[in-house]
């Protein structure tokens, strides 16, 4: 029997690698919170006008959204510079998109950085889903006045997140089409700042 030789770059240190759905889903989600601005356009009209007024100012609910859609962005370009964690590189590049769908062993320092990005990603969801909030609000409330274009826009991308869930593409296209669609949210949250009323 021969003896199968360790390459010590490759296999020092190395450990199980953690499930790269766990981070992609949540990134994903906080994308749909983002792009759920679209409903705002149809049950705004229903509003009752005696609801409360939100107390935060309608312009920096705006940039705040767009500094989590920049950081979203920031997020898929991380998950696409290290495709053997978080994008299906290696064997499991074509499997559909699941927990459970684990790449090749990666080194401890590839783990420290999942745990990291991680943080990042659970500090991003609660943001972007309270800001998304809070200028669909403002949209309700008449602060932002956009043309039915953008929302027919942000309508586009919640498509586009649904179609990655429903048709379960591998987690290489979901993280390609995530960082496309963060992309696209960030020039839509760039619109609504355009549309806000002065005063």
């Amino acid at each position: 029997m021969t003896k199968i030789s360790k390459d010590e770059s490759d296999d020092t240190d190395t450990r199980m690698p953690p499930d790269p759905f766990a981070a992609v889903l949540p990134s994903l989600a906080a994308l749909g919170a983002i792009a759920s601005i679209a409903a705002i356009n149809w049950s705004g009209q229903e509003k009752v006008a005696m609801r409360t007024r939100t107390k935060r100012k309608t312009g920096a609910a705006l940039r705040d959204l767009e500094t989590c859609c920049l950081g979203l962005v920031e997020i898929f370009k991380r998950f696409q510079k290290h495709p053997r964690v978080f994008a299906g590189g290696g064997g499991q590049a074509s499997a559909p998109l699941k927990f459970g769908v684990h790449g090749q062993r990666i080194r401890a320092d590839a783990q420290r950085l999942y745990l990291q990005l991680m943080n990042d990603i659970a500090s991003m969801l609660v943001l972007a889903t309270q800001n998304a909030f809070d200028v669909m609000t403002a949209i309700e409330d008449g602060d932002v006045e956009a043309p039915e274009e953008v929302f027919f826009g942000f309508g586009e991308q919640q498509e586009r997140l649904n179609d990655i869930i429903q048709s379960r593409v591998p987690l290489r296209v979901a993280v390609e089409t995530g960082a496309q669609i963060a992309e696209s949210l960030v020039g839509l949250v760039r619109e609504l700042k355009k549309h806000q009323k002065s005063g």
